[in-house]
């Protein structure tokens, strides 16, 4: 008896000393298993999440763009509107006043020299050398279009060559916007006699022939008296961002 229950005691020892032994063999490839099931799992409901949101945020814009869409439809349709009474208007007056002003859209090149923001080459079809034309940026005025040795130079506002005629706050102060090389610009020769004052907006006057009446050009953030003249230092709502793409204005009237 002795005997048999030391063997079924041997037995047994072995049976455990085996078992813990392929257990633990057998742990690591099912706990691989196991992680990459969960990974997988992981990796799969992220993608799902993703697809969700990213449908869901598209469906967002879309609608969003179509009431924008629909929005610029009917301003555009007003100013057609409101464009055809002004013609009639004109025709009904007798009057030889009429607008076909050209804009076309241009595409920077590269800088005219290192280290100068404020000149660029642009590719232009039609170009006269003997012109000046206006540059637009996003319906802001942007500078000028210039020749340099025959070929189409802008010249932004930041440039102290870039010069327009505009006019300063709700009184109309007439003046001539120069750059001075730095991001803020100068209005030079405003009349004393007509008050402007910080915060002002500076508008395009078209007198110039440069560009139309109205553009925005910057703000007014300083003002300053000499010889009897005022001057105004300008935050420009353009400088030096250098887009790929500007407009310019061909024909003013």
């Amino acid at each position: 008896m002795n005997k048999q229950k030391l063997s079924v005691i041997l037995l047994l020892a072995l049976a455990v000393s085996g078992a813990l032994y392929f257990t633990g063999l057998l742990q690591s490839p099912i706990l691989r298993l196991t992680s990459a099931l969960k990974t997988s799992y992981h990796e799969a409901t992220e993608t799902v999440d993703h697809a969700i949101d990213e449908h869901f945020n598209q469906q967002r814009t879309i609608i969003d763009l179509r009431a924008k869409n629909r929005f610029y439809e009917l301003e555009l349709l007003s100013l057609h509107q409101v464009a055809d009474e002004y013609q009639k208007l004109l025709r009904e007056h007798n009057s030889t006043i009429h607008n076909d002003t050209n804009v076309t859209l241009v595409r920077a090149l590269s800088y005219v020299r290192f280290g100068d923001p404020h000149k660029l080459w642009i590719e232009m079809e039609t170009f006269n050398p003997k012109s000046v034309y206006g540059l637009l940026y996003r319906g802001y005025a942007a500078g000028i279009v210039v020749a340099n040795n025959g070929r189409p130079m802008a010249l932004l506002n930041g440039d102290v060559k870039s010069s327009y005629a505009v006019t300063v706050g709700n009184n109309i102060a007439p003046g001539i916007v120069r750059g001075n090389n730095s991001k803020r610009v100068i209005v030079e020769f405003i009349p004393t006699w007509i008050p402007i004052a910080v915060g002002d907006e500076v508008l395009t006057s078209g007198l110039d022939k440069i560009f139309l009446a109205g553009l925005k050009v910057g703000k007014v953030v300083s003002i300053s008296k000499a010889q009897g003249y005022q001057s105004a230092v300008v935050e420009p709502y353009f400088y030096g961002k250098n887009p790929a793409y500007f407009h310019v204005i061909t024909k003013v009237r």
